[in-house]
Order: structure tokens, then C-alpha cells, then sequence
């Protein structure tokens, strides 16, 4: 948690400073590029306070209305930052790049475009360089595309990419900035801000991919699934294990349940004690999963029915 935060507040201090130094030097200059960028800076800022926020309320404890807690309020505000980049993020880019290629301008001397950009860069690759090593030491020696997906703490890969699209962004308006002047076309200044936008965009789009997915009840992973039906009927007096239900309550918290199924003959002791065994297991191996439900009954014995309720009977309302 602290080093999440410490992430969060490394990408803040950056874009602050980032943000005002480019809106100073978009003024003198009248690049639309470096506009877009000090936009984005600026919308990076507070995407941060926001992931803050998300991560604050988060920690509530559980409640008679929310008893797993307040986990997935998270990825709720790491919805709202991706929404954010799109919107204000990627839409007031392309605004901008279009408005100066639809009445291009020329720009004044370029060389406070290339020292902001240059200490920008500075700035956002430090704070880069601590969210990949956070990231990193999550990752337990996952491929990087992998580990970007199997990742759930929206306030380190959020980070991570709003970080790495920084780069990226001040890559095209160095680009732009050069290119409008060495070519005299000022227009070209105005597709580097549309590209900026294009950029921010598509990062958005992953960062909603992600928290779509985990707001909508993302369970762990089929090879980890796998695994645990293993653990399951490695177990002698366990005849079948069912694949288990899973989903992500939060970062470092899983609700996972699952039906065992025991050899006929079996002792409710032995089921007892079996059923805590698999449950020390899963934790010891798995500590994430710290909610653990297992159904247990004798092979051949049916599982209640979906509505969880006898036939016949009228489901109460809940």
C-alpha cells in the first residue's frame, strides 16, 4: 500500500510542476502541441488525487450494506481516470491539434519548447522508473504484457501507463515542434497534438478494458483454478472438485467457492477435517484468497438447485 502510494504521489509532484511549466511556455510559444501536452500533464494531476481517493476508500471496513468491504471502490476510480484521459485527456488534444491545422500559425523560437520537453521528461521517467519497480516486484517474473493483465491494483498500472503515454507524448510534440519548424509547416505542429490525443486515447481504452473486467466480478486466473481443483482431489477421501467461482473483492482480496465432493462412506468428521485442510492450503499457497467457501457432500449427492431454493417454493425477496 505504501509503495503504491508512494507511486502515486511521485507521478502527482511531477505533472504539477510539468503542467504549469508548460502552459507558461504554450503561451510564449503558441504551440498547440506543448497546449496538449500541458493538458495532459494537467489531467494526469488529477488523476492521481483521484486514484488517492480510490485508494482511501478502499481501506473502509465492511458494513451490514457492503459486508466483503470496499475493495472495488478501486477500480471504480480507476474507471473514472481512464474515462478522464479519454475524455479530457485525448478529446481536448485532437480539439486543439485540429483548431491549429484547420488555421495553422507560426511558432516563435523553439528552444523553451525544447528545454521544457526535455526536463519533462526527466520528471515523468523518474516517476516512471518507480511504478515499473513496483510493477516489477508484483509481476513475480511474468512477461511484462502478461503481468499488465493479470495485474489488479489499478494504482500501480494506472500510473504506469499514464506515465509511459507521457513519454510517448512528449516524444511526438518534439517531434512536431521540430518538424513545423525545420520543414516551415506549422500544421504539422497540429498533427503532433492529434497524434498526442490518438495516444492518450488508446491508453484510456486499456485502462477501461481493465477495470471493466474487475468491476463486472473478474475472477482469478484458469491455471490457478486448475491448481486449486488439483489441491482438492489430491486429497484421498475427495472423490471430484468442481471448478471454483472466484472473484476479486479488491487488490489483495478474492471470495472463492467451491463444491467437494466426497467418497461415499466418508466420515463427517474426515469431511471436516479435510474441508480445513484444502481451506489452510488454498491460503498458504494463494494468500490473496482470503475468503474461502467449500460446499462439501457426498459423491452422488445432487448440488442445491441454482435458485437455492427447494422446488416449489417462492424465492424470498432480498
Amino acid at each position: 500500500m505504501a509503495e503504491s502510494k508512494a507511486a502515486i504521489y511521485g507521478a502527482i509532484a511531477a505533472n504539477v510542476a510539468i503542467a504549469t511549466t508548460k502552459f507558461i511556455v504554450a503561451g510564449v510559444t503558441g504551440s498547440a502541441a506543448m497546449l496538449s501536452e500541458a493538458v495532459h500533464s494537467t489531467v494526469d494531476t488529477g488523476n492521481g488525487l483521484l486514484l488517492l481517493v480510490g485508494l482511501q476508500r478502499s481501506k473502509r471496513p465492511a458494513s451490514r450494506a457492503h459486508p466483503f468491504g470496499h475493495g472495488k471502490e478501486l477500480y471504480f476510480w480507476s474507471l473514472i481516470v481512464a474515462v478522464l484521459i479519454f475524455g479530457l485527456g485525448g478529446g481536448i488534444s485532437i480539439y486543439q491539434g485540429v483548431q491549429h491545422m484547420r488555421a495553422p500559425a507560426p511558432l516563435s523560437d523553439p528552444f523553451w519548447n525544447y528545454v521544457v520537453l526535455g526536463s519533462a521528461a526527466l520528471f515523468e521517467g523518474a516517476s516512471f522508473f518507480i511504478a515499473l519497480r513496483q510493477f516489477r516486484s508484483e509481476a513475480e517474473g511474468r512477461p511484462f504484457w502478461r503481468s499488465l493483465h493479470a495485474s489488479k491494483d489499478p494504482s500501480v498500472y494506472t500510473v504506469l501507463a499514464e506515465d509511459g503515454a507521457a513519454l510517448l507524448g512528449l516524444l511526438l510534440a518534439a517531434l512536431g515542434v521540430y518538424a513545423s519548424h525545420a520543414l516551415d509547416l506549422p500544421v504539422l505542429d497540429g498533427a503532433a497534438s492529434v497524434a498526442i490525443g490518438l495516444l492518450l486515447a488508446g491508453v484510456a481504452v486499456l485502462l477501461m478494458r481493465e477495470s471493466h473486467g474487475l468491476l463486472i466480478g473478474e475472477g482469478i486466473r484458469r491455471d490457478t483454478a486448475d491448481a486449486i481443483v488439483a489441491l482438492a482431489e489430491a486429497h484421498a477421501a475427495v472423490a471430484r472438485a468442481r471448478p471454483p467461482l472466484s472473484m476479486y473483492m479488491g487488490r489483495d482480496e478474492v471470495l472463492l467457492a467451491m463444491d467437494v465432493e466426497f467418497v461415499v462412506g466418508t466420515s463427517a468428521d474426515t469431511m471436516v477435517n479435510t474441508v480445513e485442510a484444502i481451506e489452510r492450503e488454498i491460503g498458504g499457497r494463494y494468500p490473496r484468497i482470503n475468503r474461502i467457501y467449500i460446499e462439501a457432500r457426498r459423491s452422488g449427492v445432487p448440488p442445491p438447485s441454482a435458485s437455492g431454493a427447494a422446488p416449489g417454493l417462492q424465492r424470498p425477496q432480498l
